[in-house]
Parts: structure tokens; sequence; C-alpha cells
């Protein structure tokens, strides 16, 4: 009689081994940060994308605005391209704002020195770092806002023009409670259209920027007519020597 074969044991088919603790402890961070990069990248394309589209096509609404849609209920907002608009406004904000935006690439660098020097009370930020953190980012102070504002603001000197980034910033900028860019703010305040501002009254829209909720172009105080005194005077000034170049036709 042949000698029987002894089977040996049929091996487990797709049977995965058990991980041991000490093998998830270390693969649970590698895959954490693996997916965290991926995040990144896939967030950095699309602001690429985002950039480039808001280059030749207007932002519907922003994070801020619709939060103070939320919060107040009633949103005054018309967009008005920058050939629309009186050109006393353009020069206005950037004499009050930003006196060389046609001359940097998205940084005053003589602005940022001497507002270290003079302390925290004394702001630095340009028209196109303001743009960025309108359009693309979120109010507040924080290191994590202005480290993107950082990244993203060259990004959008390279792709957008002065004349884009100018017109976007008075479309988004907000003039009163609920009130949001030039087309809403100039019959909200002085009842004619964005085309018909004059300099005094481009010139107090101007000055209350950096405050809106506290300042009023319509009552306006002492200090903001003082304010807006010097912003028509810098706007003429502007002209006159070739720093509205860059976003007048």
């Amino acid at each position: 009689m042949a000698e029987q074969k002894k089977k040996s044991p049929a091996k487990s088919k797709g049977k995965k081994p058990k991980r041991s603790f000490f093998w998830w402890i270390g693969i649970v961070p590698f895959m954490a940060i693996r997916w965290g990069l991926r995040l990144v990248l896939v967030a950095i394309v699309a602001m690429f994308l985002l950039i480039g589209l808001y280059s030749v096509v207007n932002p519907p609404t922003t994070a801020y605005i619709l939060s103070e849609g939320v919060r107040v209920g009633d949103i005054r907002r018309e967009w008005r391209d920058i050939d629309t608009v009186s050109p006393h406004m353009a020069r206005s904000i950037v004499a009050a704002e930003d006196a060389n935006f046609c001359n940097h690439w998205g940084f005053d660098m003589a602005a940022i020195r001497d507002a270290l020097e003079d302390g925290a009370g004394r702001g630095a930020s340009t028209i196109s770092q303001q743009t960025v953190k309108n359009v693309f980012l979120w109010h507040g102070r924080s290191w994590v806002r202005k480290a993107l504002e950082a990244a993203i603001t060259p990004v959008v000197e390279t792709i957008w023009t002065k004349r884009r980034i100018l017109e976007v910033y008075m479309n988004v900028a907000e003039f009163d409670e609920g009130v949001f860019g030039v087309g809403a703010a100039a019959p909200w305040y002085f009842g004619v259209d964005a085309a018909d501002l004059s300099a005094t009254q481009a010139a107090r829209l101007a000055a209350i920027l950096p405050n809106p909720k506290g300042r009023s172009a319509k009552r306006p105080s002492a200090f903001v007519q003082k304010r807006a005194r010097a912003i028509a005077s810098g706007a003429a000034t502007i002209r006159a020597d070739g720093r509205s170049a860059c976003f007048e036709s």
C-alpha cells in the first residue's frame, strides 16, 4: 500500500498579518503628515486658480461680506468697473492708503521701516495687501493670516495689473456698516452716482476707510474733514508727479 502523503496545512490567502501597537504608533503620524501635505498642495493649487480667475472675473463676494450679511441682515453693494468711477476716487484711495502704490511690488518697505520705528500704532499695509486680505482671507489680527497675506500678495502683484488690484479693492472695501464698494457708498452718503463724485466727496470716502464704522463721510467730524483735505491735496500731488500712472488710462 502506497505511503499516504501528509498534507500540509492550507495557507490562508489574503489574510494580512496583525499589526502591532508600535506599528500603529509609527504609521498614524506618517499618514497624517502625508495627507496634510496633500491638502496643503490642493489648497495652493486652488488659490493659484482663484487668483488667475479673479484677474478677469469679478469676485462675487468675500468671506467678510458674507459674515456681515449674516450679522446685519442687509448688504449694499454694486460692482463698478474702474472706468465708470470718478477718477477722483482712485486717486483719493491711493493718496489715503498707499501713496507709493505704483512704485512697489506689493510691500512698501519704507512704510514698513517707519511703522517699526513708530511702534504698533502705525500701519504699513499696502492696497495690494488689503485686497488680498479682503478677497482671499479673513479680518482680524493673526500671525497665520499675516503669513498667508505675505505669501499671496506677490502672486497677485505678478498676475494682476495695478489697475485691477485697485478696481477690486474699491469694490470690496467697507465704507459703512453693510455698505461695500464705492458703487454703493456714493449714493449712500451723497446721493450721487460713483461716476459723479467730486474731489471733496471722494476724499471724504477715502478718509473713512481705516475705520468705516466709526467715521462718517456724510457727517464728517473735524478730524475727518482735516484728513479729507490732506487726501485731496495728496491726490492732486500723485497725479502731478506721475504716481497715478499705473492705474490711469
